[in-house]
C-alpha cells in the first residue's frame, strides 16, 4: 500500500541497496556502514581529537629532537675515557632523553590547544575563527601560569596570535 507524500518504510535489514551492491554483499555493506558511522563519532569526539593531537606532538617533537641532536656543536663524551660502544650508548641514552623531553613538551601543548579548541568548538557550535585564537589564547595563558600575570596575558596573546596566523594560512583560498 503506497500513500502519497509519504516516505517507505522498510523493515530492519531490507533497505534497498546502492546501485553496484549486490544481495550477497548486504552483511558487508552494513558492517562498513557501521564502522564507518563509529569512526565518524569518535572524531567528533574531544578525547579523541585531544589524544591525537597529544600522540602527534609527541612524534613531532621527538623528530625535532632527534635532528637538532645531530647538529650539536659539542660531543660531550669526548672527554671521557670511554671505549667507542660505551661512547655510542651514551650518546644514543642523552639523544632518547633528549627526544622523550622534546616530545613530552610538544605534546602537551598539542593536546591542550587541542582539547581547548574541541571543548570552545563544541560549546558555541561554529567553526570558525573565533575558536583557534580563544583557544590560543587560554593555552598560552596556561603554559605560561608560573611566570605570574603579565606572563599569562603575554603569552595568551602571543599564542593567539600564533594560532590566528595558522588557522588563517590554512583557510585562506587557494588560486584555483
Amino acid at each position: 500500500m503506497n500513500l502519497p507524500m509519504t516516505a517507505p518504510i522498510f523493515p530492519a535489514g531490507k533497505e534497498p541497496l546502492p546501485p553496484g551492491i549486490t544481495e550477497e554483499e548486504r552483511e558487508a555493506y552494513f558492517q562498513a556502514k557501521k564502522y564507518e558511522r563509529w569512526m565518524s563519532v569518535s572524531m567528533e569526539s574531544c578525547v579523541a581529537k585531544t589524544a591525537i593531537a597529544g600522540a602527534g606532538g609527541f612524534v613531532i617533537g621527538s623528530f625535532f629532537s632527534l635532528m637538532s641532536s645531530s647538529f650539536a656543536y659539542e660531543d660531550p663524551m669526548l672527554r671521557q675515557n670511554l671505549s667507542t660502544p660505551q661512547k655510542a650508548r651514551e650518546i644514543m641514552k642523552e639523544m632518547g632523553r633528549g627526544m622523550w623531553r622534546s616530545g613530552k613538551g610538544f605534546g602537551k601543548v598539542g593536546a591542550l590547544f587541542a582539547g581547548i579548541e574541541c571543548v570552545f568548538e563544541s560549546y558555541r557550535a561554529r567553526n570558525d575563527m573565533v575558536n583557534p585564537i580563544a583557544a590560543g589564547f587560554v593555552a598560552g595563558g596556561v603554559l605560561a601560569r608560573n611566570a605570574g600575570p603579565k606572563a599569562v596575558l603575554g603569552g595568551g596573546l602571543a599564542f593567539a596570535a600564533f594560532s590566528a596566523a595558522i588557522d588563517l594560512f590554512l583557510r585562506r583560498e587557494t588560486a584555483e
